[in-house]
């Protein structure tokens, strides 16, 4: 829990600085949060490294497209901020560390962001102030993963997680989601309720795929560290 609270407070003082500066103060932030990113992950387990890596990966992809090339959301400098990258690496983080701190009570933190979710998508629908027909689409996928999955309850950790810095983001203006999907025209929120439903793949990507990435890694590392021919001490 105290390492969720640790990352989670630092993304929200991260976001609070992005909306000061200027280009240059974002590279800065880029750096810092990265040094922030490796130094978090050292403790942890091969494979959950590896799952970090894998969740970094699928998200800048996604980052770059939804954000760049379909405009879907802007940030503030209408460009892709360097400490966007290593800030999903930490969300997952803390996601999966609020999910464990929780063990215990497992049950009731899925249910809890399965409600949140619910209720979210149904104000979006008939209350908020922006019609947000887009993010209820993603809420059922998120609700199957919540009901269905063994991993259900790093979903539910990494839901919460998500749901508070896209609010969070969106109220102080470090980025903002269009009012409707470009090409599509399916009206939207600001943020989504079904945003986190883009982590559950983000996740399930991290899950599979994190043990084959470091079997490769461990195959590979061998044949870096083995001598040269003829280079063997006798």
């Amino acid at each position: 829990m105290i390492r969720a609270g640790l990352i989670a407070a630092y993304l929200a003082a991260l976001l609070a600085v992005d909306t000061q500066v200027d280009l240059h103060g974002q590279l800065l932030l880029g750096a810092l949060t990265w040094l922030v990113l490796v130094i978090a992950a050292r403790p942890l387990p091969p494979e959950r490294r590896a799952q970090v890596a894998v969740v970094l990966c699928a998200a800048t992809v996604a980052e770059l497209t939804g954000s760049i090339l379909w405009g879907v959301y802007s940030y503030r400098l209408h460009n892709l901020p360097t400490f966007v990258p290593p800030a999903h690496g930490l969300v997952f983080m803390a996601g999966l560390s609020l999910s464990e701190a929780l063990r215990r009570h497992a049950r009731a933190l899925v249910l809890v962001a399965a409600t949140i979710a619910a209720v979210w998508g149904v104000l979006g629908l008939v209350l908020l102030p922006r019609l947000d027909a887009a993010g209820a689409l993603g809420v059922p996928l998120l609700l199957a993963f919540l009901w269905r999955s063994r991993a259900r309850a790093a979903y539910a950790g990494v839901f919460l997680v998500v749901a508070g810095l896209e609010l969070y983001g969106t109220a102080i203006g470090t980025w903002r989601w269009a009012e409707k999907l470009p090409g599509l025209g399916i009206p939207d929120g600001n943020p989504p309720s079904g945003v986190a439903s883009g982590y559950v793949w983000f996740d399930v990507m991290a899950l599979l795929l994190a043990p084959r990435l470091l079997a490769m890694v461990q195959r590979t590392w061998p044949l870096r560290r083995r001598p040269v021919p003829g280079t063997e001490q006798a």
